[in-house]
């Protein structure tokens, strides 16, 4: 039963493919940026990042004997390069709206794209906290006011929509009021680096910003409207050489991927757990080598897809309850972890119940915030 769990590998890959189209010698997917490709992509590492946060309970390293199980550990430390995928999409598509749509930044921004991320994260925290308080654990007092008011995360996924709306906002703030738009990029481009700084520069779990996942993957975002404005010149640019930049990115992949393991493991993001020297400055090697890694994937993505058209009714579904999968399945993660490990371990039953419930649970979400939605 335990080696059930290696089937998601197979899955995987037939679920991306599936219904999948390839371009000839020559030709090009033309809808390798469109919004359906993004989408599923999206789509499909939200269910990678599910994955993901099932490995950490099961088969990482750090986990005491009895309830660690072999078989996700591929999916113990890409994370942030899932992460990656929604960030530099974020940034993209913002772009692309606010050239296309009139008035996009004016006509209620912040009440239509925003104000809905934040109360779906709210109400999403909230059934954490209930959770909780269900399943017995005592929160009282000022520890039930942090989580009330979201000082402190209840739900542990909820970080991303704090770190994507003010993303948002300094998107909207940098290009509504600076008509230079290399100037706008540049302001984006230094709240980027100096929100990564402020990061590298707090201990675990000493601030809101809790650890290296709140900063790790957001420099993505900036790399997506940098894409979006100069498109048009950086994808002739990448087809003149597709063949050198596709081998240059999987090499890349393969060397950054070693340099990410070797500094996480070696300099280390935990110094101040080890009381190690210029823990900042080891925060900000580590920071740069996932930087280099989440980048290499992102580009090799990015190129595949310019031949490789994909997108099915599984994805395509996937990519319309992508935030609020992402937000919800921590929930089943944490009710069932340690259920399915004991005589006979079985992580296989344990994937299949966070997925089979985090689906409904989203489309609920979806369904209640679509009934609620913000019209402008």
């Amino acid at each position: 039963m335990e080696y059930l769990i290696y089937l998601v590998y197979p899955l995987l890959l037939v679920v991306f493919l599936w219904g999948c189209k390839l371009s000839r010698r020559g030709e090009w997917n033309e809808d390798a940026f469109s919004l359906r490709q993004m989408k599923a992509l999206q789509g499909f590492a939200a269910v990678m990042i599910m994955l993901h946060h099932c490995s950490q309970k099961v088969s990482a390293s750090w986990l005491d004997r009895q309830y660690y199980i072999p078989g996700l550990e591929f999916f113990v430390q890409i994370g942030f390069v899932l992460t990656s995928f929604f960030t530099f999409s974020s940034g993209y598509g913002l772009y692309r709206s606010f050239k296309s749509k009139p008035g996009y930044l004016e006509n209620g921004f912040i009440r239509k794209r925003i104000v809905p991320v934040v109360i779906l994260g709210y109400a999403v925290a909230y059934i954490f906290l209930i959770a909780r308080l269900f399943m017995g654990e005592k929160i009282e007092g000022l520890q039930l006011i942090r989580y009330i008011t979201g000082i402190q995360l209840s739900n542990p996924n909820g970080w991303y929509v704090i770190v994507i709306s003010a993303f948002y906002l300094c998107f909207f703030l940098a290009f509504r009021n600076i008509k230079n738009e290399k100037a706008a990029l540049t302001a984006v481009l230094t709240f980027t680096v100096a929100f990564q700084l402020l990061g590298a520069s707090l201990d675990h779990y000493d601030f809101w910003m809790c650890g290296e996942w709140w900063f790790n993957s957001i420099h993505l975002f900036v790399v997506g409207i940098f894409f979006a404005i100069h498109e048009e010149k950086i994808v002739t640019h990448l087809k003149k050489h597709y063949v050198l930049y596709l081998i240059v990115s999987m090499a890349a992949i393969l060397a950054f991927s070693m340099l990410s393991d070797y500094t996480k493991a070696v300099v280390s993001y935990y110094g101040e757990y080890s009381n190690l020297e210029h823990k900042v400055l080891r925060r900000l090697i580590c920071l740069t080598a996932e930087i280099l890694f989440s980048s290499a994937v992102v580009l090799c993505t990015l190129l595949a897809g310019m031949k490789i058209k994909i997108g099915n009714r599984f994805l395509d579904f996937m990519g319309k309850i992508t935030l609020e999968f992402y937000l919800i399945h921590g929930l089943f993660i944490d009710l069932f972890c340690h259920v399915f490990n004991g005589k006979v371990p079985n992580s296989a039953l344990f994937v299949r119940v966070v997925f089979v419930l985090s689906i409904p649970s989203a489309m609920l979400l979806k369904a209640v915030e679509t009934r609620f939605k913000i019209k402008g």
